[in-house]
């Protein structure tokens, strides 16, 4: 091969995982050659396009085959020393909770609740202290597939402050376990006395009196140290950002690629330092 194809067929064989998860951009720049090197390299190994050389270690990198992997690696934990018989204690709790919340997530209530999301003009986003990370995540993702899709509170406010100018057209999703926040029952009772559709993912289905959402999903929380368990919870959210990047369609799959474009041209992403090219002897 020319000494441009030896560096980057050297560059997949020591970095699979990347090749699978970076853009052609990203890996023409780490390996130091132009896209259109790759490219050949796709074509001179028999494939139609970059992304058919790429696929093969992306499909190795997801975990398709662990419902027949078994749970040989949970016994070997729950037989082996204290430390690693509470880890084994850990992870089947962690199961456990996601089982149950995506169990409890029937098809009619997401149907409703991506539909909500997607008709809305404004779909606003709220949660308070740790879930606050859960609802940053989905607003800042879910973006991509529905751009009307906001985080609130803004500014370090009150969620109720970002609804003023809400109407029937907007929709409001929260994201709260017990202890419950008082601003966010405010501010689910403020939506729905404006009218717009309200999204609870919650450990009960009864937050508060007056608070009467339109799609609930119940979550498991349990745990076994003294603070909540978020892994229902983002399991259920991830479920609702697949269906909303569903629903957008090519739209949603162009906005991602012209975002992932703008990251790398305004270099916002961090490059280690480019391998020596292979040179030909």
């Amino acid at each position: 091969m020319p000494s441009a194809l030896q560096a980057a067929a050297k560059y997949i064989i020591d970095h699979p995982g990347d090749f699978g998860l970076n853009p052609i951009r990203t890996s023409a720049e780490k390996i130091g050659v132009s896209s259109n090197v790759l490219v050949r390299l796709a074509q001179r190994m028999g494939f139609d396009s970059f992304d058919s050389l790429r696929s093969p270690f992306r499909d190795a990198l997801v975990t398709d085959r662990e419902s027949v992997l078994g749970q040989d690696w949970l016994t070997t934990l729950q037989s082996e020393d204290t430390f690693s018989n509470m880890q084994a204690k850990l992870a089947q709790n962690e199961q456990n909770v996601v089982a149950r919340s995506l169990r409890l997530m029937k098809p009619d209530k997401v149907r409703n609740a991506v539909a909500y999301m997607t008709e809305s003009r404004r779909c606003f986003v709220t949660a308070t202290r740790a879930s606050y990370a859960l609802a940053y995540y989905f607003s800042y993702t879910g973006r991509m597939a529905h751009p009307g899709i906001q985080l609130i509170p803004r500014h370090i406010g009150s969620a109720t402050d970002d609804l003023l100018d809400a109407d029937q057209r907007d929709c409001l999703l929260v994201i709260t376990v017990h202890p419950y926040s008082a601003d966010t029952i405010q501010s689910m009772r403020f939506a729905k006395q404006k009218g717009l559709r309200l999204i609870l993912i919650s450990d009960s289905d009864v937050i508060a009196p007056g608070v009467e959402p339109d799609v609930a999903f119940a979550i498991s929380t349990r745990t076994l140290h003294s603070f909540s368990c978020f892994t229902g919870a983002m399991a259920v959210l991830e479920c609702l950002l697949g269906h909303l990047f569903d629903a957008g369609g090519d739209t949603a799959r162009q906005r991602i690629d012209a975002y992932q474009k703008a990251r790398e041209d305004t270099g916002a992403y961090w490059q280690p330092s480019k391998p020596p090219r292979l040179r030909r002897k």
